[in-house]
């Protein structure tokens, strides 16, 4: 029940990775200084909560995955407000804000937030606050600090207009004649650009003057002279302020060690996305020379003896562990080593201050320590400002304990993004970092998020390999730098490089290799299905495949399958097929030299290649990238897009090669069809709402 004396609002959020669920419970943990009362639930608790009687200001908090779909927590919601049925005064008694999370990396930018916001609207609900977007390309906080500093006065207003009509004015007289008139200083904030990047930081300091939050009376630290900053220390004007810092989030978790022994619980209870399946790994194959820049395997998969059902185009998802050695030199840091066999048990503090509190999701009830870090907390995501605000209470150095203030607050926003967020810093580099800091298990728990499945483009067909799926991937490298003692591998393309380590070394490990693997190892997996990156459902159309690196996974898929319907089909008509390909070294990192098979049986019609390092002796020197090959075949691009009215699909890194794409069939469309620019990049975005320019990128 909520505190009578509080005015309630609201408070809805709906996560995929928990980003969206932590801003929530920020929001939630400040409308009590503020004289209000969060009631707040995830979306997918439709039994908690009604939109269609709600009378109080409803706050929305939702993130976007995949290619701009709602969180999984979402769909329901999602399904039941784009009923056609309803009408379009459905929601007309609704006042709410809403707060869109996303990352303009990709295509569809806060398109779970927008595809909300847009439906609400459209039902007849009234904002009662502008929607805010953010970034997580630049950094969440940038928009979502001011959106919330804002919101609290919306929030009073709403309510106050609220008993108005209810005709209970009087009781807010007091209330009203301290609001300020100019409400709504604060407008929609999305970083869509530069201008309104600077926009919002102008903005942003006008809702701090209005809203600020009380400022902790922290003692500067003069630097040493002539430093330069970093992740331990920090320069004027930072290292002389006072400082804005979140609130402690309040502790809600106890961990209590038992000495009875048990089994850890299986891994499929921690997936809460479907069906997992442990399949065993029947062939590895390194892709790149060993002289190549990046390492690039292949595995196969035996899927014959289970459900797992996918097409050519989908994506998967791999179980992962964090690495054992890391989670070991965590558990000496905490002084835990000696019990990291040892069960334990995780409760919920009975004295908790925190509303609502629960036991994550993904933390099991009952487990070893080293079961608890190695498959269950992510030890290499990036801690958040308030994890960094609880570390430093756990911090008994004075040095160490402003610095990690200073990286809290919002005058060290910047040191921020630069020292932690951009340089990829972790949880064990703070600890070596800052070795004052001693922080408990519980508070680990609170803190880390969940260890997410990694998922990967399927590159194989059912069809032509029954019973079998492949994959390809770069083993990730993070190399050692001034924020990170040690080089790192990432932590799926790491372990599973480790775990087939011995089938590498196997002679039968080729492509063309058929013999069954006497590997053991397994590895747990869920399908990822792709709505939309499949092969053209008539086989007639034309299709169009750039996929540079290891991007061309998916499309060793689309002719695998391809070459197969040919086979079985010879009286079909099939389209021609295009097929740009690009690495650094032909020699060293060209992973699929067999494409010259699938042109000599003609499922291919057209491969190009280019090579951006190898260096050239031609007095033209070859294209180096593989925007600058579609230039040179732009006519035909122009007409497999235009006149034949073919697909084209785009696979692989989204910030260096997908966008150089896009600009190149702007360029050859606008050229092509003697239109200018804005008409051309209009022709593309029709193309992709038709479903026929199809990304699977990745950042």
């Amino acid at each position: 029940m909520c505190c009578e004396s509080k005015r309630r609002f609201l408070l809805l959020y709906a996560t995929q990775k928990g980003q969206a669920k932590a801003i929530a419970e920020e929001i939630q943990q400040q409308a009590g200084a503020h004289g209000l009362e969060a009631d707040m639930h995830c979306m997918s608790e439709m039994d908690k909560y009604n939109l269609e009687t709600e009378k109080d200001p409803v706050v929305i908090v939702i993130s976007t995955t995949g290619t701009g779909d709602p969180p999984d927590t979402a769909r329901k919601f999602v399904k039941k407000i784009q009923d056609k049925t309803l009408p379009p005064d459905h929601f007309a008694h609704l006042q709410y804000g809403l707060l869109g999370l996303g990352d303009s990396e990709y295509m569809f930018f806060c398109n779970g937030g927008r595809t909300v916001d847009r439906r609400l609207q459209e039902l007849g609900a009234q904002h009662f606050y502008d929607t805010g977007l953010a970034d997580d390309c630049v950094g969440l906080e940038l928009v979502v600090d001011p959106w919330i500093d804002g919101l609290w006065l919306a929030l009073k207003e709403a309510l106050q207009l609220q008993k108005e009509k209810e005709g209970m004015s009087n009781a807010v007289d007091a209330v009203s004649s301290s609001l300020p008139t100019a409400l709504h200083a604060v407008h929609e904030l999305s970083l869509s650009s530069e201008v309104q990047n600077l926009k919002l930081e102008d903005e942003g300091a006008r809702a701090s003057d209005v809203l600020s939050r009380k400022l902790d009376d922290i003692s500067p630290v003069a630097p040493a002279r002539g430093t330069e900053p970093s992740l331990t220390h920090s320069v004027p004007p930072v290292s002389q302020s006072a400082l804005n810092i979140p609130a402690l989030p309040p502790e809600y978790i106890e961990v209590q060690f038992q000495e009875a022994q048990g089994e850890n619980p299986h891994l499929s209870s921690l997936i809460s996305e479907g069906t997992t399946f442990e399949v065993p790994v029947t062939k590895a194959v390194r892709l790149t020379r060993e002289d190549a820049i990046k390492t690039a395997l292949l595995l196969e998969l035996d899927i014959a003896d289970t459900a797992f059902e996918y097409q050519p185009g989908d994506a998967f998802c791999v179980v992962c562990p964090n690495n054992v050695s890391e989670v070991e030199e965590l558990l000496h840091i905490l002084g835990l080593y000696e019990k990291g066999d040892s069960f334990v048990c995780v409760k919920v503090k009975q004295d908790t201050k925190k509303k609502g509190a629960s036991r994550p999701q993904h933390i099991p009830e009952r487990s070893t320590l080293k079961f608890l870090l190695i498959w269950c907390l992510e030890i290499r995501a990036i801690p958040k400002k308030a994890f960094l605000r609880a570390l430093v209470e756990c911090t008994s150095d004075a040095g160490e304990k402003r610095r990690l203030q200073e990286l809290c607050s919002r005058q060290g926003a910047s040191d921020y993004t630069r020292f932690i967020r951009e340089s990829n810093v972790c949880l064990l580099d703070l600890l070596h970092a800052f070795p004052s800091c001693k922080p408990s298990l519980s508070l680990l728990i609170e803190h880390l998020p969940k260890l997410q499945a990694r998922s990967y483009s399927v590159s194989s067909s059912n069809l032509y390999q029954p019973g079998r799926l492949c994959f390809v991937f770069n083993v990730v490298e993070f190399p050692a730098g001034p924020s990170r003692p040690v080089s790192r591998k990432g932590v799926c393309t790491g372990w599973l490089a480790e775990l087939v380590a011995p089938l590498l070394h196997s002679s039968k490990n080729t492509l063309d290799a058929k013999g069954e693997s006497s590997s053991t190892e397994k590895i747990s997996i869920f399908p990822r299905p792709n709505n939309a990156f499949h092969l053209p459902a008539d086989p007639s159309v034309p299709f169009i495949m750039v996929g540079p690196g290891t991007g061309i996974s998916p499309f060793i898929g689309f002719l695998q399958h391809r070459q197969k319907l040919r086979e079985q089909h010879p009286d079909w008509e099939f389209g021609e097929t295009w097929l740009f390909f690009g690495c650094r070294h032909k020699d060293r990192d060209y992973l699929f030299k067999q494409l010259r098979c699938f042109l000599e049986n003609g499922t291919l019609t057209h491969l190009k290649v280019c090579f951006s390092r190898d260096s050239s002796t031609a007095e033209v020197a070859p294209p180096k990238y593989v925007q600058d090959v579609l230039r040179l075949c732009a006519k035909e691009v122009a007409r497999v897009l235009l006149k034949d009215r073919g697909y084209f699909y785009v696979c692989g890194d989204k910030k260096h090669m997908a966008d150089d794409v896009s600009d190149a069939v702007v360029d050859i469309l606008s050229m092509e069809m003697e239109a200018d620019k804005l008409e051309a990049m209009k022709i593309l975005a029709m193309l992709r709402e038709a479903k026929r320019y199809l990304q699977d990128v990745w950042s």
